[in-house]
């Protein structure tokens, strides 16, 4: 007789008191949610009286470590993340409505993005362009806007790259989203006569789409967003976009994270008109246009080099000057406040025609 069965059967679980524990610690949730707020409205009024600013990246970023220090379980960091960044949307529209932009139309991967970090709490403001996002905060018309810097599939986003000459915003934080391709629709797979989607979207989940769907026609549209929308009106449609887009405009997940190649994830940049201060563990992101001389550009990396300063980007755009001249974007690890990285920036204006310091910002550490 096996000795692996406990003596007693266990006692059943009496699921109506467990219902009024939780009850009793909603109430203490509550409670100390409003008074949390309540020196939230205290917070707000002082930041008003000596202009600090309302969202601070570098306190977002401690708040954010000190909670996830103290989270034990059961609840995940991301869970536990989700809610301290709600939370903060909420604090922010207590202190002082804010207005963020972001690219269009509802339901993109860019409007997840702004809700994901900024929470539902805050105003945001749909645009038609990336340049557009550059063009509200650099005219004050939004406090902030959130724009796609660069995918780690499909690289560097060139319209975002080719504001920056023209703008006058400053970078003051970054966030790492997972791109979740999806596909969406309203009827069986075996009825899905049509898919919808953006190009670049096709592109990344196409053997996925020919070994599960060969011969439905791919169309087109300007946007993963337009595309559920479009399955979402007409039968036998399908849509590949996110889950976010799909209950947004009410479109069934069918299969989720299609795309060919794993972690697919995009680096937003969040544009301000303020700096952000060091934490310890930033990021500083650069633009430059070298002096007509050979050698150039190997001249200015080699002054990060000799500082021992690590480079964690690179990209170039024409500069729209002149023919065959080039604007350069950097990423410097640490805070253009750090000694190594000031005698680095100093000594590499030497080697240029331009440089331009295009924020310092807190490193971000996890992927929302």
């Amino acid at each position: 007789m096996s000795t692996d069965m406990p003596d007693h059967p266990e006692e059943p679980i009496d699921l109506d008191s467990l219902r009024v524990q939780i009850d009793a610690l909603d109430e203490r949730l509550i409670r100390t949610l409003t008074e949390r707020a309540e020196v939230v409205v205290q917070v707000g009024r002082t930041k008003r009286d000596d202009g600090s600013p309302i969202y601070a990246p570098d306190r977002e970023k401690r708040v954010l470590e000190r909670v996830l220090g103290m989270n034990n379980g059961p609840l995940s960091d991301r869970t536990v993340e989700a809610i301290y960044r709600e939370l903060m949307s909420g604090s922010f529209s207590l202190e002082l409505p804010l207005r963020i932009g972001y690219l269009g139309p509802p339901g993109s991967f860019s409007h997840g993005a702004a809700v994901r970090y900024f929470g539902s709490s805050v105003e945001l403001a749909e645009l038609g362009e990336i340049e557009q996002v550059f063009e509200e905060v650099g005219t004050k018309r939004a406090q902030y806007g959130l724009v796609p810097y660069e995918n780690s599939i499909g690289g560097s986003v060139i319209d975002t790259l080719d504001s920056f000459p023209i703008y006058d915003v400053t970078v003051y934080a970054e966030a790492l989203v997972e791109v979740n391709q999806s596909l969406l629709a309203n009827c069986p797979p075996d009825e899905i006569r049509r898919i919808y989607s953006k190009p670049e979207a096709f592109s990344q989940c196409r053997h996925w789409l020919m070994n599960r769907f060969p011969g439905i026609e791919l169309v087109p549209r300007a946007s993963t967003s337009r595309a559920v929308r479009d399955a979402a009106e007409e039968p036998g449609s399908a849509a590949v976009g996110s889950p976010f887009a799909g209950e947004l405009y009410g479109v069934n997940l069918l299969f989720e994270r299609i795309a060919d190649k794993a972690n697919n994830i995009t680096r937003f940049l969040v544009l301000s008109r303020e700096a952000a201060l060091p934490t310890g563990e930033d990021k500083t992101s650069i633009m430059f246009t070298t002096l007509d001389k050979p050698g150039a550009l190997v001249d200015v990396l080699t002054e990060f080099r000799a500082a021992g300063v690590n480079l964690s980007h690179i990209d170039k755009r024409p500069s729209g000057r002149e023919n065959w001249e080039y604007t350069f974007f950097i990423d410097a690890v640490g805070h253009h406040t750090e000694k190594a990285v000031e005698d680095a920036i100093e000594a590499a204006r030497a080697h240029c025609v331009s440089l331009k310091i295009l924020g310092s910002y807190p490193r971000a550490s996890r992927v929302l």
